[in-house]
Protein backbone atom coordinates (compact mmCIF):
# COMPACT_ATOMS: atom_id res chain seq x y z
CA UNK A 1 0.00 0.00 0.00
CA UNK A 2 1.37 3.65 -0.83
CA UNK A 3 2.55 5.41 2.16
CA UNK A 4 3.02 2.28 4.47
CA UNK A 5 6.55 1.73 5.05
CA UNK A 6 8.61 -1.16 6.11
CA UNK A 7 8.67 -0.38 9.90
CA UNK A 8 5.01 0.47 10.77
CA UNK A 9 1.88 -0.83 9.57
CA UNK A 10 3.74 -4.56 8.75
CA UNK A 11 2.74 -6.94 9.79
CA UNK A 12 -0.96 -5.96 9.30
CA UNK A 13 -4.11 -7.87 10.60
CA UNK A 14 -7.35 -6.54 8.60
CA UNK A 15 -10.69 -7.53 10.32
CA UNK A 16 -13.86 -6.44 8.90
CA UNK A 17 -15.69 -6.91 12.32
CA UNK A 18 -14.44 -6.67 15.64
CA UNK A 19 -15.07 -5.64 19.34
CA UNK A 20 -12.09 -2.87 19.71
CA UNK A 21 -8.89 -2.73 17.68
CA UNK A 22 -6.96 -1.78 20.57
CA UNK A 23 -8.17 -5.34 22.78
CA UNK A 24 -6.49 -7.04 19.87
CA UNK A 25 -3.56 -5.28 19.26
CA UNK A 26 -2.82 -5.34 22.93
CA UNK A 27 -3.23 -9.54 22.48
CA UNK A 28 -0.64 -9.60 20.00
CA UNK A 29 1.66 -7.05 21.88
CA UNK A 30 1.67 -9.33 24.89
CA UNK A 31 1.94 -12.07 22.63
CA UNK A 32 5.50 -10.64 20.95
CA UNK A 33 3.93 -8.98 18.21
CA UNK A 34 6.98 -6.70 16.85
CA UNK A 35 7.25 -3.21 16.91
CA UNK A 36 4.93 -1.51 13.49
CA UNK A 37 1.95 -4.28 13.71
CA UNK A 38 -1.00 -3.06 12.95
CA UNK A 39 -4.89 -3.83 13.34
CA UNK A 40 -7.57 -2.41 11.43
CA UNK A 41 -11.10 -2.69 11.41
CA UNK A 42 -13.98 -1.72 9.40
CA UNK A 43 -16.88 -1.98 12.30
CA UNK A 44 -15.69 -1.62 15.88
CA UNK A 45 -18.70 -3.08 18.14
CA UNK A 46 -16.87 -2.21 21.70
CA UNK A 47 -14.54 0.72 20.29
CA UNK A 48 -13.99 3.05 23.54
CA UNK A 49 -11.84 5.92 23.72
CA UNK A 50 -10.33 7.37 27.24
CA UNK A 51 -12.03 7.15 30.70
CA UNK A 52 -13.76 3.89 29.33
CA UNK A 53 -15.86 6.28 26.99
CA UNK A 54 -17.63 4.52 23.80
CA UNK A 55 -16.67 5.30 20.40
CA UNK A 56 -19.69 5.79 17.76
CA UNK A 57 -19.07 5.03 14.12
CA UNK A 58 -21.27 3.41 11.19
CA UNK A 59 -19.34 0.55 9.50
CA UNK A 60 -16.79 1.44 6.98
CA UNK A 61 -17.14 4.85 7.73
CA UNK A 62 -14.07 5.62 10.27
CA UNK A 63 -10.51 5.13 10.50
CA UNK A 64 -10.10 2.44 13.07
CA UNK A 65 -6.01 0.87 14.02
CA UNK A 66 -4.08 0.24 16.99
CA UNK A 67 -0.28 0.22 16.60
CA UNK A 68 1.87 -1.95 18.53
CA UNK A 69 4.76 0.45 19.34
CA UNK A 70 7.83 -1.54 21.44
CA UNK A 71 10.10 1.25 23.86
CA UNK A 72 7.49 4.12 22.62
CA UNK A 73 8.84 7.58 23.87
CA UNK A 74 6.96 9.33 27.20
CA UNK A 75 5.38 11.80 25.10
CA UNK A 76 3.56 9.25 23.00
CA UNK A 77 0.21 10.70 22.97
CA UNK A 78 1.63 13.90 22.22
CA UNK A 79 3.31 12.57 19.12
CA UNK A 80 -0.20 10.49 18.54
CA UNK A 81 -2.33 13.72 18.46
CA UNK A 82 0.23 15.81 15.88
CA UNK A 83 0.70 12.83 13.59
CA UNK A 84 -2.76 13.12 13.13
CA UNK A 85 -3.16 16.39 12.59
CA UNK A 86 -0.29 15.89 9.74
CA UNK A 87 -2.32 13.38 8.28
CA UNK A 88 -5.54 15.48 8.33
CA UNK A 89 -3.81 18.69 7.11
CA UNK A 90 -5.43 22.33 7.43
CA UNK A 91 -7.93 23.23 10.12
CA UNK A 92 -7.44 19.99 12.40
CA UNK A 93 -6.41 20.58 16.11
CA UNK A 94 -4.92 19.47 19.07
CA UNK A 95 -7.81 19.26 22.24
CA UNK A 96 -5.82 18.05 25.69
CA UNK A 97 -4.46 15.70 25.96
CA UNK A 98 -5.32 13.82 22.95
CA UNK A 99 -8.78 14.38 20.88
CA UNK A 100 -8.08 16.02 17.26
CA UNK A 101 -11.14 18.80 16.81
CA UNK A 102 -12.14 21.12 14.50
CA UNK A 103 -12.85 25.19 15.92
CA UNK A 104 -16.42 25.82 15.64
CA UNK A 105 -17.59 29.49 16.26
CA UNK A 106 -18.09 29.08 19.99
CA UNK A 107 -16.77 25.55 20.59
CA UNK A 108 -14.32 22.74 19.54
CA UNK A 109 -16.20 19.50 17.55
CA UNK A 110 -14.64 16.17 17.66
CA UNK A 111 -12.70 14.79 14.25
CA UNK A 112 -10.71 11.80 16.36
CA UNK A 113 -9.55 10.46 19.60
CA UNK A 114 -6.37 8.42 20.68
CA UNK A 115 -5.95 6.20 22.98
CA UNK A 116 -2.76 4.95 24.20
CA UNK A 117 -2.04 2.18 26.60
CA UNK A 118 1.07 0.97 27.61
CA UNK A 119 3.01 -1.56 29.60
CA UNK A 120 6.03 0.25 30.72
CA UNK A 121 7.85 -2.70 32.27
CA UNK A 122 7.06 -5.17 29.10
CA UNK A 123 8.80 -1.94 26.96
CA UNK A 124 5.49 -1.95 24.72
CA UNK A 125 2.37 0.40 24.07
CA UNK A 126 -0.40 0.15 22.07
CA UNK A 127 -1.83 3.05 19.76
CA UNK A 128 -5.35 3.36 19.31
CA UNK A 129 -6.48 5.77 16.92
CA UNK A 130 -10.55 6.81 15.68
CA UNK A 131 -10.98 9.53 13.02
CA UNK A 132 -13.84 10.47 10.98
CA UNK A 133 -12.66 10.09 7.68
CA UNK A 134 -16.21 9.51 5.67
CA UNK A 135 -18.69 9.44 8.61
CA UNK A 136 -21.90 11.24 7.61
CA UNK A 137 -22.78 13.57 10.94
CA UNK A 138 -26.39 12.47 10.02
CA UNK A 139 -25.69 8.81 10.60
CA UNK A 140 -24.52 9.50 13.92
CA UNK A 141 -26.67 9.21 17.01
CA UNK A 142 -28.12 12.91 17.89
CA UNK A 143 -26.26 12.51 21.76
CA UNK A 144 -23.24 11.99 19.57
CA UNK A 145 -24.06 14.32 16.76
CA UNK A 146 -23.68 17.34 18.05
CA UNK A 147 -20.02 17.95 19.03
CA UNK A 148 -18.72 15.64 16.07
CA UNK A 149 -16.89 16.73 13.06
CA UNK A 150 -16.13 14.85 10.12
CA UNK A 151 -13.19 14.86 7.02
CA UNK A 152 -16.10 14.60 4.72
CA UNK A 153 -14.25 12.45 2.57
CA UNK A 154 -15.28 9.38 0.20
CA UNK A 155 -14.80 5.90 2.54
CA UNK A 156 -12.45 4.98 -0.44
CA UNK A 157 -9.93 8.00 0.90
CA UNK A 158 -9.63 5.93 4.13
CA UNK A 159 -6.73 3.81 3.11
CA UNK A 160 -4.90 6.84 1.90
CA UNK A 161 -5.32 9.08 4.68
CA UNK A 162 -3.59 5.74 6.93
CA UNK A 163 -1.01 6.27 4.50
CA UNK A 164 -0.50 9.65 5.73
CA UNK A 165 -1.04 9.01 9.29
CA UNK A 166 1.54 5.90 9.45
CA UNK A 167 4.25 8.41 7.25
CA UNK A 168 3.63 11.15 10.21
CA UNK A 169 3.91 8.65 12.80
CA UNK A 170 7.16 7.77 11.60
CA UNK A 171 8.52 10.71 11.06
CA UNK A 172 7.17 11.87 14.81
CA UNK A 173 8.56 9.55 16.58
CA UNK A 174 12.19 9.96 16.14
CA UNK A 175 11.53 14.30 15.65
CA UNK A 176 13.49 16.16 19.01
CA UNK A 177 10.94 16.46 21.99
CA UNK A 178 11.20 20.52 21.95
CA UNK A 179 10.47 20.44 18.15
CA UNK A 180 7.19 17.68 18.58
CA UNK A 181 6.42 20.73 21.55
CA UNK A 182 6.70 23.44 19.49
CA UNK A 183 4.25 21.73 16.57
CA UNK A 184 1.91 20.81 19.35
CA UNK A 185 1.45 23.99 21.20
CA UNK A 186 0.90 25.91 17.61
CA UNK A 187 -1.95 23.25 17.27
CA UNK A 188 -3.25 23.72 20.39
CA UNK A 189 -6.98 24.40 20.33
CA UNK A 190 -7.55 25.36 23.80
CA UNK A 191 -5.03 28.34 24.42
CA UNK A 192 -6.61 31.30 25.48
CA UNK A 193 -9.64 29.59 26.44
CA UNK A 194 -11.80 29.18 29.42
CA UNK A 195 -11.80 25.89 30.75
CA UNK A 196 -13.24 23.62 33.89
CA UNK A 197 -12.20 20.91 35.08
CA UNK A 198 -13.17 18.73 38.26
CA UNK A 199 -10.95 20.86 40.29
CA UNK A 200 -11.25 23.86 39.39
CA UNK A 201 -11.84 26.83 36.59
CA UNK A 202 -9.38 28.92 34.57
CA UNK A 203 -7.65 30.25 31.32
CA UNK A 204 -5.27 27.34 29.52
CA UNK A 205 -2.03 28.69 28.76
CA UNK A 206 0.03 26.04 26.62
CA UNK A 207 1.47 23.10 27.56
CA UNK A 208 5.19 22.62 29.26
CA UNK A 209 8.09 20.45 28.45
CA UNK A 210 6.41 17.09 29.80
CA UNK A 211 3.00 17.83 27.97
CA UNK A 212 1.17 18.63 31.26
CA UNK A 213 -1.49 21.30 30.46
CA UNK A 214 -0.65 24.98 31.93
CA UNK A 215 -3.71 26.92 33.89
CA UNK A 216 -4.05 30.18 34.87
CA UNK A 217 -6.60 30.04 37.58
CA UNK A 218 -9.66 32.14 37.69
CA UNK A 219 -8.99 32.69 41.39
CA UNK A 220 -5.15 33.80 41.01
CA UNK A 221 -2.02 31.25 40.51
CA UNK A 222 -1.36 28.86 37.99
CA UNK A 223 -1.62 24.80 37.98
CA UNK A 224 -0.28 21.75 35.92
CA UNK A 225 -2.48 19.47 34.58
CA UNK A 226 -0.96 15.91 34.05
CA UNK A 227 -4.43 14.10 33.21
CA UNK A 228 -7.94 14.20 32.93
CA UNK A 229 -10.54 15.81 31.17
CA UNK A 230 -11.60 19.21 30.82
CA UNK A 231 -14.23 21.09 29.51
CA UNK A 232 -15.06 24.67 27.70
CA UNK A 233 -16.20 27.43 29.37
CA UNK A 234 -19.10 29.01 27.01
Amino acid sequence: MAGVNATLGRPRLHLRRTGSTNERARALAGAGAPHGTLVIASEQTAGRGRQGRGWSAPPGSSLLVSLVLRSPPPLLPLVAAVAVCDAVGEGALVKWPNDVVFARARDLAKLGGILVEARPQEGWAVLGVGLNVAVRLEDLPPDVRAGAATMARPSSEIEPVLGKLLDALERRLTEPSEALLDDYRALDALHGRTIAWAGGEGRADGIDGEGRLLVELTGGGRTALDAGEVHLRV
